[in-house]
């Protein structure tokens, strides 16, 4: 989710006006003059232009009213009828309903609908991918009779994504980790770096990975960044861009944040990606900030995790990030030039990247999660930064508690947010009701997204288990079938848990007003 950083008190708080009066005149200076500042405000003007607007035509109630009305009728059937998540048709028919003349207009203005520009740049993504992301077919034929062919069989079927052999995969347990590995391998470049992140903030992290890019791009290697304008509105100035073109580095935002009210507020790019020569390739919960690595301490020890792949599954890591690049530039590469070969190496079960769009239908994310789940036999164990998940979820790790599998959660013990944390804790009592285990980390902030099943089935990514990850983002991940990092995987959940606090249902009893306040949020989750 990561969108404390757009908080308004939030920015305050960064700014230092609220606890700080040393240097107050620059800080207001500098607050009224940043991007931010000047977007809300702006928004605060379409508000009250919208307000103005509404009382203007009271005068004429009975006509507006009945406009109001026939209006909020359409928008009703229009939800029930739409392929939506349940829990968000419940969460946009209520405000409706209650307040239809603000409820209409916020669903006209923010729910999340794709124009058919963007239904059918979707496909040519699509047809992208069917064209450059072939299956080996005697890898394929290799899993016929396995447990997870099923899942698998998902992912290239209706996710276009193959699956691979001969790639090492290592699980990088912290985020000082994948820096140090991260590093390494920058330096090792010879032909191209590719990354791509939701946050990228200017710091000890990021300065170090900037300077290796500079050098890089000076020996001639085709250097390209992608960040989310959204995710890094109070991490960098605006049009950072153009700084990094003047180094020679090619770099774009993403869904450039313009202060308008409209549904693309909601869909960023939340994924976590660097290739590096098409050999290597990273991906995780890990964005390209201080607090990532512990640099920098806000919540407490950050808790998360990525991997390092090497071999043939990066090539889907790198088709993904042309492709999104190419969707945001309105470019077409001819990605053959950027496939190596790949040299035969000593690497044990199947990879799988894949990664999830909201400009379709599918629901990759949740459908690989509520498939780990149901192919549990033994135990999941689940790391997530937020736990807002919908009934099919919440379901499934219901069900497969009370069915004798060993359920485990980890959850933030100190939370980033405290609203959303609410949010999380609305869902303790029904999951350990079933049989669930949840986990906080008592240290800090867990941030990883973790799966591991059975000793068999991993994934590890950027989807966390929120409806903005679920629905509206775009995020990756990595599907791993008996490799050897799966155990790694387990080893670091385990290990965590000695440091974490058992939840137990006495530890959720809270007084009458603060359990309304957790239902309300449940409620309304779907549009946090």
């Amino acid at each position: 989710m990561d969108f404390k950083r757009v908080y308004p008190f939030y920015f305050l708080f960064k700014f230092g006006i609220i606890y700080n009066g040393d240097n107050m005149l620059r800080k207001i200076t500098n607050l009224v003059t940043h991007r931010l500042f000047i977007t809300i405000f702006i928004l605060l003007i379409q508000v009250v232009f919208f307000v103005f607007i509404i009382l203007h035509f009271r005068q004429s109630f009975w006509a507006f009213y009945v406009v109001t009305l026939i209006l909020s009728i359409i928008l009703l059937l229009r939800i029930i009828s739409s392929e939506m998540n349940p829990g968000y048709k419940i969460a946009w028919i209520i405000p409706i309903l209650i307040i239809p003349v603000f409820g209409s207009l916020i669903y006209l203005v923010l729910s999340n609908r794709y124009t058919k520009k963007s239904k059918d740049r979707s496909n040519s993504i699509d047809t992208r991918l069917n064209a450059y992301l072939k299956q080996d077919v005697s890898v394929l034929e290799s899993l016929d009779s396995s447990d997870a062919y099923n899942q698998i069989w998902y992912l290239y079927k209706t996710g276009k994504f193959p699956v691979f052999q001969n790639t090492n995969v290592t699980y990088l347990k912290l985020g000082e980790v994948y820096y140090e590995h991260l590093i390494e391998e920058l330096k090792k470049a010879k032909k191209y770096i590719f990354m791509e992140y939701f946050i990228i903030e200017e710091g000890y992290m990021w300065d170090n990975i900037l300077d290796v890019l500079k050098e890089k791009v000076i020996e001639g290697v085709d250097v390209r960044i992608l960040y989310d304008d959204m995710g890094c509105i109070l991490t960098l100035p605006d049009k950072y861009y153009q700084q990094l073109l003047s180094y020679g580095i090619k770099c774009c935002s993403f869904n450039k944040f313009i202060p308008v009210f409209n549904s693309k507020l909601n869909c960023r790019d939340h994924r976590k990606i660097t290739v590096i020569d098409g050999k290597v390739g990273f991906t995780g919960g890990i964005n390209l900030a201080d607090e990532y690595m512990n640099k920098k301490v806000k919540f407490g020890h950050w808790k998360d995790n990525g991997i390092m792949l090497k071999g043939d599954a990066v090539w889907s890591y790198t088709v993904m990030f042309l492709i999104i690049w190419n969707y945001v530039n309105n470019e077409k590469d001819n990605y053959e030039l950027y496939k190596p070969t790949y040299e035969k190496m000593e690497a044990t079960g199947y990879i799988q990247p894949y990664c999830d769009t909201p400009l379709d239908s599918e629901n990759v994310g949740e459908t690989v999660y509520l498939n780990l789940i149901n192919k549990a036999k033994k135990y999941i164990y689940i790391t997530t930064p937020y736990l807002i998940i919908d009934n099919e979820l919440e379901t499934a790790l219901k069900v497969a508690a009370k069915s004798g599998v060993d359920v485990r959660i980890l959850v933030p013990g100190i939370p980033d947010q405290k609203l959303v944390n609410e949010v999380t804790k609305a869902y303790y009592n029904n999951l350990l009701a079933s049989g669930v285990k949840i986990y906080e980390y008592k240290k800090g902030f867990v941030h990883a997204k973790t799966f591991v099943v059975d000793d068999v089935y991993a994934t590890v990514g950027t989807v966390n288990l929120d409806y903005r990850s679920l629905y509206l983002h775009f995020e990756c991940g990595c599907f791993m079938y008996k490799a050897s990092c799966v155990e790694n995987i387990k080893t670091d959940f385990l290990d965590t848990l000695n440091v974490c606090e058992r939840i137990h249902p006495s530890d959720t009893k809270v007084n009458i007003f603060r359990k309304l306040k957790r239902d309300i949020l449940r409620l309304i989750s779907p549009l946090l």
